[in-house]
Formats: C-alpha cells, sequence, structure tokens
C-alpha cells in the first residue's frame, strides 16, 4: 500500500489532500466471478441482499469438510479459525487454513450465499471456481480476533468498482 500527501495547507494549498495506491484485494475484501472465471461479471454486480443480513461466526479447528459440515445453516458463514492468530504478526504466513472444492461444494448445497474467512483467502483454486460459479460471495481477510460464535447482523459494503475482479469492503458485525 503506499499512501501519498498530494496537498496540503501546511505546504500552502487551500486543502489537505491524500492519495492511496493498493490492490483491491487488500486488508478486509470480496471477490466477483470475474477473479477466477474470465468475462464473468465484476463487483459491481454482486447483490447487495447477499451482502447485508443475517450470519452466524462459526468458530472451527479449521477449514475442512468436517468443519464445514459441522456449522449450523445459514446463508451467511463467517468462519473464526487459527487464522485469527496469524493477525498478529506483520510477515505473511504461507501456511494457513483453506476451503478446498469438496468443502466448498458442501457450502454450495447447503445453500450459503456469502462466506468469510479470516485470513486472506478463502480457499485454493478449486474452492473459489466452486464458490463463484454458484454466485457464492467470497469475504476475505476478515479480523475476528473480538469476535465470538453466534448470531448476527451482517452489514458488508464492498467499493463499487465497475467490472473489478475485487473490492475493499467494510464489513461490519451487530449482535442480534
Amino acid at each position: 500500500m503506499h499512501i501519498e500527501r498530494a496537498a496540503s495547507i501546511a505546504g500552502g494549498d487551500i486543502v489537505n489532500l491524500t492519495r492511496i495506491d493498493f490492490g483491491l484485494h487488500s486488508g478486509t475484501h470480496v471477490d466477483a466471478p470475474v477473479h477466477f472465471i474470465d468475462g464473468a461479471a465484476g463487483v459491481d454486480s454482486l447483490p447487495l441482499d447477499a451482502l447485508v443480513g443475517p450470519c452466524e461466526v462459526v468458530e472451527a479447528p479449521d477449514l475442512s469438510r468436517d468443519s464445514v459440515a459441522a456449522a449450523p445453516p445459514a446463508e451467511r458463514l463467517l468462519f473464526k479459525t487459527p487464522n485469527s492468530e496469524l493477525w498478529a504478526s506483520d510477515e505473511f504466513a504461507e501456511e494457513f487454513a483453506l476451503l478446498d472444492g469438496g468443502a466448498a461444494e458442501l457450502l454450495v448445497q447447503r445453500g450459503v450465499r456469502l462466506v468469510g474467512v479470516d485470513y486472506l483467502s478463502v480457499g485454493d483454486e478449486q474452492a473459489h471456481q466452486v464458490l463463484l460459479e454458484a454466485g457464492v460471495v467470497p469475504v476475505e481477510g476478515l479480523d475476528l480476533r473480538a469476535v465470538g460464535a453466534g448470531s448476527y447482523e451482517l452489514v458488508c459494503l464492498p467499493l463499487r468498482v465497475v467490472g473489478a475482479d475485487g473490492a475493499p469492503a467494510r464489513a461490519v458485525l451487530i449482535r442480534r
């Protein structure tokens, strides 16, 4: 991420103005189908009703098919795994819990519309393909360290970047 002060009152400008340059998959973000499917829809086509509504936060030891099967039925599932502890490090962790294709298929079969994870990728390539082809919205990079398991209202609003493969999002949980 690059942040630059483009104008400053102290420097004689009439306003303070800051520029920022970063990838659309930085921090908390959503993936759009075009991220893995050439020619598919961009982030501006994601249905807002999938991004806002009741959700369950599930504490799980990993993102295996068994952990997905143990999750309560819900249209929106956020998984809190040992990945949450990785946020304490300034270094990118190469090893972290990921969904595989089988776990992703189970989420689709269960009617999940949004799945969120507590690190920078929801899953391997096959998991992304399965989720995105089925219209499931992946939310990646959630910091769930201070969040307990349970029922919440999720408000996840990505920047509307036309045709983009993803977008930074502000995700807020309200305890139900």
